[in-house]
């Protein structure tokens, strides 16, 4: 137990980029006492391993628990329900299928870079910075994932699972999988993809993680552990980049008081749904509570297609058909891999020439 133990927290300690002697010193313990720990030759008392998980932003169970592959933990969340279990084995039976995919078109995906536990602001600036986007407005949020490691699956859900979204990191043959729930609206889709990728970039070794939909709303993600804040903050920032958004109301709108025709307008530019784009205007004080209140009362729908002429998407509620029968929609870069593999195989001979024979060691 004490040798999982130090693996884990080596582990933990190496992933935040601490060195023992610096992580000694902000948890006020010598290096050689964390030396000591890391080997496996001492047990920490119970305050010091709270403290520990503190400061590393864990589970003290996280340091015990002998780590199952993850798609086998990820069959807990499940329970007893049927269901459920059927729509996760579905998802990993497409997880499957997609390295297939891969393995046979030479294509596997390299991962982002796993990054420490930053404020969540920076690391969303960071990524962008990495990632060559300035302050521009995210396109296509799920393109971007596929494209840095993160193979985005969307799949309709049974109500009874409560799951947005889910993260699942395969250790053992370094892929990442996000599951993203298709009966949720466009604007709120493109949310849990962000919410999820920050989960990729920071919380890997802690998969599966399942998200159930109350993480992705402001008002009750606080209820939850701190890495669903973390992950949260990073997907408003990492989508709608503060100086781009200042930028459009001082030069468009001209900084007065927004109506609600422009916080349509400014839901419409940065892709996301008219309630995270009010949440957001709240949260960084442009928008006042008063007016918060007023606008998220109402119906955007009807308004945005009188104004606009269409829709960016059912954004505020789930489509009014759910789709009763499991469905996966698969990603332009499955679809690609999918065509690319069925053309290379046609391509391959219908019976190979067999290799010429050799003589034995006697000829």
């Amino acid at each position: 137990m004490d040798k999982l133990l130090g693996t884990r927290l080596k582990r933990a300690r190496e992933e935040v980029n601490l060195s023992q002697g610096a992580f000694a010193k902000a948890l006020g313990l010598s290096s050689e006492y964390i030396s000591l720990l890391e080997s496996g030759k001492r047990t920490p008392s119970f305050e010091t391993l709270q403290k520990v998980a503190g400061f590393l932003n864990r589970n003290i169970s996280y340091f015990f628990e002998d780590k199952r592959p993850a798609f086998e933990a990820l069959f807990d969340t499940a329970e007893a329900d049927e269901r459920v279990r059927k729509d996760l084995q579905k998802f990993r039976t497409t997880c499957e299928k997609y390295l297939e995919l891969e393995d046979a078109t030479g294509r596997r995906l390299d991962l982002a870079p796993l990054y420490a536990r930053i404020a969540p602001e920076r690391l969303a600036e960071e990524e962008r910075r990495r990632l060559g986007l300035g302050n521009e407005p995210i396109r296509d949020i799920m393109g971007l994932c596929e494209v840095n490691g993160c193979r985005i699956i969307r799949q309709t859900l049974a109500d009874e699972a409560r799951i947005a979204g889910l993260f699942v990191f395969d250790e053992e043959r370094k892929a990442a999988f996000a599951l993203i729930n298709a009966n949720e609206p466009p604007g709120l889709q493109t949310l849990i993809a962000a919410h999820l990728y920050g989960h990729y970039l920071v919380d890997r070794a802690d998969s599966p993680i399942v998200d159930n939909p109350d993480v992705v709303v402001d008002e009750y993600v606080s209820l939850y552990p701190p890495r669903e804040q973390f992950a949260q903050t990073f997907a408003c920032r990492f989508l709608v980049p503060p100086d781009k958004l200042a930028e459009i109301i001082a030069k468009d709108l001209h900084a007065r008081t927004l109506a609600f025709d422009d916080v349509l307008f400014l839901k419409r530019y940065f892709g996301v749904s008219t309630r995270a784009m009010l949440r957001t205007l709240r949260g960084r004080g442009i928008l006042p509570e008063a007016k918060f209140e007023e606008f998220f009362k109402r119906n955007p729908e009807d308004r945005e297609q009188e104004v606009f002429g269409n829709l960016a998407g059912l954004e505020e509620r789930r489509s009014r058909t759910l789709f009763r029968k499991s469905r996966t929609i698969l990603s332009d870069r499955f679809r690609l891999l999918a065509a690319e593999a069925a053309v290379l195989e046609r391509a391959r001979p219908a019976n190979p020439p067999k290799p010429p024979e050799t003589g034995g060691p006697d000829e």
